[in-house]
Parts: structure tokens; sequence; C-alpha cells
């Protein structure tokens, strides 16, 4: 299709779910069906849910729904794979259960790309909700313009947040790569990011005008974090590989990068003893160069958030404002 087409392109908004129609799965299908684009589909994809998923579902009965049920649950990422899968439109965004989409969203990014749809990525910026809803923090989008190099260093130097509800992918383009994979699929949807960026382009929308949401109370155990360094280090030589004119420049941001927020998941292990474990983990995996500040290896302690607590009320903070 070429630019300018006064055709509007379909595209279809993948949600998968499993156990949420008494909590966010209303608040995230409204927000799909709220889209002031005229061209879309919204596929449910629910993974056995034992909830009354369905008819929540069924509630809406909008023609816009195509609602499929899974009779026997599959790991989540086959879910959102399964999502693409049944897309019919030419851009696909992924939508957790739990997330939110403005209005205009869909419809904003179909404009900036002029409704071409050999572009790879669409992006806005994001919002982080907590359970509640409540805006806790923003990162606005300021990658236009930029290389494929730059965008992925700016990713790293906070210049652009990386979340899969605010990212249209290319249908066609996402499933010639083989969908959303990693090794542990826990870097899936970054590594579709950055495949796409540097294969077809992208194009970027500063302001937020999509929400993911943040649950308190994330505690993950040992073999985890392992599971999230391997995926950092594969995520890690893809981007290098996309983008070999700053390789040397990424393998030394990225490692840094990378290092804390492997250190940041080691940290949510709640057991004391565990938690140990795992930062050696993250320590053998990225040495002593990448060492994270104390801060970072004592913030699980009831001591630092006690501290942080009186901080916070000193200064007048937020609470989602360390």
């Amino acid at each position: 299709m070429s630019n300018g087409s006064s055709i509007r392109p379909l595209v279809s908004i993948g949600i998968p779910t499993y156990n949420r129609a008494d909590r966010y799965l209303k608040e995230t299908l409204e927000s799909a069906l709220a889209q002031t684009y005229p061209n879309v589909e919204i596929v449910v994809a629910d993974n056995c849910s034992p909830d009354a998923t369905r008819a929540v579902v069924a509630s809406y009965a909008d023609p816009r729904i195509r609602y499929f049920r899974h009779e026997a649950g599959i790991k989540p990422n086959n879910n959102f794979n399964f999502c693409l899968q049944q897309a019919n439109g030419a851009y696909f965004l992924l939508l957790p259960d739990d997330d939110k989409i403005d209005p205009e969203f869909i419809d904003t990014c179909m404009r900036a790309a002029n409704y071409d749809t050999q572009v790879g990525i669409i992006r806005s910026g994001t919002r982080i909700i907590n359970s509640a809803g409540t805006v806790i923090g923003e990162g606005r989008n300021h990658t236009a313009g930029m290389s494929t190099a730059d965008f992925i260093l700016g990713w790293f130097t906070g210049k652009t947040p990386l979340y899969v509800c605010s990212t249209l992918y290319n249908t066609e383009g996402l499933r010639s790569i083989g969908g959303l994979r990693s090794r542990h699929n826990l870097f899936q949807d970054v590594a579709a990011t950055a495949r796409l960026a540097a294969a077809m382009g992208r194009v970027d929308i500063e302001r937020p005008m999509a929400s993911s949401r943040q649950h308190g109370g994330k505690w993950t155990h040992v073999a985890r974090v392992r599971e999230w360094c391997e995926d950092s280090f594969e995520l890690l030589d893809l981007l290098c590989e996309l983008a070999p004119e700053k390789q040397s420049e990424i393998r030394h941001q990225g490692m840094q990068f990378f290092a804390n927020v492997n250190y940041s998941r080691a940290s949510d292990v709640r057991a004391p003893g565990e938690r140990l474990k795992a930062y050696l983990i993250v320590y053998r995996h990225f040495g002593r160069r990448h060492f994270p500040p104390a801060v970072m290896m004592f913030h699980s302690t009831a001591l630092y958030r006690g501290l942080r607590h009186i901080k916070r009320k000193v200064l007048g903070m937020p609470a989602w404002i360390d």
C-alpha cells in the first residue's frame, strides 16, 4: 500500500488473558473498544481461565471482538503468539490483560505513519500505573529520527521506554521473524522491536499514549534470575549484530544497563540467603566492572524500606520516587 492512501488499514489488538475477569480485563477491553480509529479487530485469547472470562467478553456483544478459548492451558508466550497467528490486520498490538491504551492511540500511530503498511514498528511513550490505575511515572519517547544504533542506546540511557503495550508491530514482519521469542521468553518483545526497527524502520511518537500496569510485591526466585541473565546476554548480542557501526558502544553501555536490570531482579528474591545466591549469579555473569551501587544490594531490607519511607515523608515525595 502506498503512502497517503485514504484506506485505513486494519489493525489487530491481541489480548492474551488468564483469570482476570473480575479485575483488569474489562478496563483493557474497554480501552481497545474505545479506539477512535475506525478499522480495528480485537482478538481475545483466553488461556483456559477458570473464571467468568467468556461471559465478560460476550457481554460486550461487539462484532470487532473475536474470542478464542484454549481448552487446556498453554505457556503464556505461546498465547501471545497465538494472538499473532489469529491477527488479520496490517499491524498488531499485543495488549496485556491489565494494560490500557488511550482512545486516540491507534489513530495517532497510523496517522504518524501516513497509513503506510510497510513500517516495522510504530511506538509512543508509555505511562506506568499501579494496581489502582494511578499514574506513578511516565517515559516519553525521544528517539524520533534516530538511527537504529542510537535508538538502542536511547533505551539504555532512558530516552525511550520499551513496552509492548505501546508498540504496533508490522504483522507480517513479526511473523517472518518467528513472532515473539527469545531464549527464555523474557526479552522477546524487545528482541522483536529491535529486529523490525532495523529491518523495516520505525515511526516514533513522543507523548505517552499507553499505560503499563506495575503490580506491587513482585517476588522472583533464583532460577528465574539466571534466566534473566541469559536472556540479557542473548539480547545484547542481537543488538550488537543489528547495529555493527556502534557495536563497542552498545556492548559497553548494554553490559552496565543489563547488570543493573539483573541486580534489581535479584533484589526481588524474598529469602535473604536465596537473594545472596541470586546476586552471585548476576555477579558471575557481569563481573566486578558492572557491580551496582551498594544501595541496590541494600534496598530489599526492612531498614532501607524504613529509611526510604522517612525520606519521602520529610521531603513530601510521591511514593514511586526513590
